[in-house]
């Protein structure tokens, strides 16, 4: 069975960008509760062999999940990995530019990272109601998407996604309200490269 992930670091970490209040809320409620129910609807399949999964490889094999629980399997179980994606990716400490390999990618396909960042924010504003912003690899490049609800480029077959931000209104409402770009904006300030990278490098392998 899926538990709750410990985050890597304390619920006040990320101030000023991300509130400690706002964490906490995120994770032991938001987070939790898609765990909970993905659990739920495991159970209610009766096939143990869903529930020895891993989170990824269940969202790659949506298909074999009776029509009953697909749903909800593909909502909290896209809940439970897009936010373990999430804290692993960001951080406190972080944030400025990427280096390496990564950054010639990104330089690559963006020209810029500053060009990358303007593409990004647009694409996460864009998004209309709840959902995520995603930077993906496809057939070895780097791409930008949006996903709803709790969608990521695996469920949606597009690709192995290496940089995600979520842009429903409970990770950012209680400190910012409606000023979705001031948030946007505040996150590059606790990206965590060196993990994007690492996940990227992996992504090329697949």
């Amino acid at each position: 069975m899926h538990k709750l992930p410990e985050l890597p670091y304390s619920y006040d970490a990320l101030d000023p960008y991300i509130d400690e209040r706002t964490m906490e809320l995120h994770h032991t409620k938001h987070h939790a509760a898609y765990i909970s129910n993905l659990n739920a609807a495991l159970d209610a399949t009766g096939d143990a062999a869903l529930k020895e999964m891993d989170i990824g490889q269940l969202l790659r094999n949506l298909s074999e999940v009776p029509e009953a629980q697909r749903i909800a399997v593909r909502n909290n179980g896209g809940g439970h990995y897009n936010h373990d994606f999430f804290w692993k990716t960001i951080g406190p400490g972080r944030g400025g530019e990427p280096t390496g390999a990564f950054k010639d990618a990104i330089k690559q396909t963006f020209d810029s990272f500053k060009q990358f960042q303007a593409e990004f924010e647009k694409t996460a504003l864009a998004r209309f109601g709840s959902g995520w912003a995603w930077l993906y690899v496809s057939s070895g490049q780097l791409k930008i998407t949006s996903s709803p609800n709790q969608d990521n480029p695996i469920i949606e077959a597009k690709g192995v996604p290496v940089f995600g931000i979520d842009v429903w209104e409970h990770a950012y409402y209680l400190q910012y309200q409606n000023r979705r770009a001031e948030y946007v904006k505040a996150l590059w300030n606790v990206v965590n490269w060196d993990e994007v990278a690492s996940r990227y490098a992996r992504a090329l392998h697949r």
